[in-house]
């Protein structure tokens, strides 16, 4: 949507073509439950809608998205003692975690200080020459960012561990792994510079704003239909195709170079995820009642806990005591549900293409840490991570992330080269495939236009 709209700004013809009876992906909030609750589909948190350079620059609150913000960005309850708390405040933050909270305090404050430098290096492709202020910040954020989440994690105490291995968990790689620590630094540096912010209403909101903007600027916008082939679509300049990387080489085929086809054939897959979204009768009862305080929540126990739980999806098993990624949006906005009541949604990862069935290992969890609150619930609907691909075939075996975050495709995303967004000819690609990967932030448009308008259109 960004990357139409950018060429339509521009003065281009586009149009844009969506399989789906609506736009927005995995933006999208429809009534899954009962009537009356709203539920995200797929994204629902949006730490990148304030902080990424394009979004910003869109002004989407022109076209009445509006952002609510809860009083504790995250949450992270424990078994047995309060829960820990990440606040806007580095310092708070460092106090949550205890008497390392010292090591934390330093290493966050540095890298919120040097996001400006950073941000546009780690939100385009790793394959770039460096502008000379951002060489020391990258110096600087670099070792962390490669560092094993269960190495640098222990840093920052017991306390201070749970909660970096629950943000690195994000990245849906092991503990052990290089790089698992990179989506743990970005997601803390953006609670304490922006929040975590999410859109009044629901995630839709987003892409709602987006397609308001898109027909001012004249777009033609044809939904529900699906292409199995580059050949059924009109004649056209460009191509752009917000395809992961396995859609891509099914969709195009022997019409891409021989070794970006090769690329695209080697790229791996992420796990999958299941997920759970609950009509609730009122709010979830959390053993410490701080974890109200957060629309986010991870709910997983220590740093070994959550390694464990981590490593054998990779091995291709669900944990029995999983890590699991819950919101909770109607406590700080009251649209989303009837009077007094809430929804609630939670996900859990899982082996690629899994098709079980979690619901009994979500609900066995919560009841560790929100006791009563299979009491609660009105109505529950799962999403397994076959039936999310059923949903949006770029979820390929319910991969959201569209490919492993494994430092190798960090930096080779798809491919590597110095534009992954140009697949050859005049065909580029926009999706969570590319730099800079998955997130409600824009940038892979944003970048795919850039390149397509300096090969296609530039004089």
């Amino acid at each position: 949507m960004v990357c139409a709209l950018l060429g339509a700004e521009r003065g281009l013809s586009v149009t844009l073509i969506e399989g789906h009876d609506s736009l927005g992906g995995g933006v999208r909030t429809k009534e899954l439950t009962l009537p009356g609750f709203r539920h995200d589909v797929c994204s629902a948190i949006h730490p990148f809608g304030r902080c990424s350079p394009i979004l910003r620059s869109l002004d989407l609150e022109s076209e009445g998205l509006q952002w609510v913000e809860s009083e504790v960005p995250l949450a992270h309850p424990l078994i047995g003692e309060d829960a820990v708390l990440l606040y806007r405040s580095v310092e708070r933050t460092a106090l949550e975690l205890g008497p390392l909270g010292r090591v934390y305090r330093p290493l966050m404050n540095r890298m919120v200080a040097d996001w400006e430098s950073l941000e546009s290096q780690l939100l385009g492709p790793a394959l770039r020459v460096p502008s000379l202020e951002a060489l020391l910040p990258l110096a600087r954020f670099g070792p962390l960012a490669v560092s094993p989440a269960s190495w640098l994690g222990r840093l920052f105490g017991r306390r201070g561990s749970a909660l970096w291995a629950g943000l690195a968990a994000h990245s849906l790689l092991p503990m052990e792994g290089l790089s698992s620590s990179a989506v743990a630094c970005v997601l803390a540096l953006l609670a304490h510079k922006v929040g975590w912010p999410f859109p009044r209403g629901g995630a839709s909101a987003v892409s709602e704003a987006l397609e308001r903007k898109l027909i001012k600027a004249g777009v033609e916008i044809q939904l529900g239909q699906k292409i199995g082939s580059v050949g059924e679509l009109p004649r056209s300049r460009a191509i752009v195709l917000d395809l992961s990387a396995r859609q891509i080489e099914s969709v195009v085929g022997p019409l891409l170079p021989n070794g970006v086809r090769q690329s695209l054939s080697r790229y791996t897959l992420g796990p999958g995820i299941f997920k759970a979204d609950y009509a609730l009768s009122g709010p979830v009862p959390w053993l410490d009642s701080r974890v109200a305080k957060a629309a986010t929540v991870h709910i997983g126990g220590t740093l070994d806990e959550i390694s464990h739980s981590e490593r054998a999806i990779w091995k291709g098993e669900v944990s029995a005591s999983p890590f699991m990624l819950a919101t909770q949006p109607t406590l700080f906005d009251a649209t989303r549900a009837p009077q007094g009541q809430h929804v609630f949604w939670v996900y859990l990862h899982t082996p690629n293409g899994w098709d079980g069935d979690a619901s009994d290992l979500i609900e066995a969890q919560m009841e560790r840490y929100a006791p009563g609150f299979c009491d609660l619930v009105l109505e529950r609907r799962t999403h397994s991570a076959r039936q999310f691909e059923a949903y949006n075939p770029n979820y390929v075996g319910g991969d959201i992330l569209g490919g492993a975050n494994t430092l190798k495709q960090v930096v080779a995303r798809p491919r590597l080269a110095l534009d992954p967004y140009h697949l050859g000819s005049n065909m580029f690609c926009c999706s969570a495939s590319v730099p800079p990967g998955g997130g409600v932030h824009g940038m892979g448009g944003f970048h795919a236009f850039e390149s397509l308008w300096k090969r296609c259109f530039s004089l």
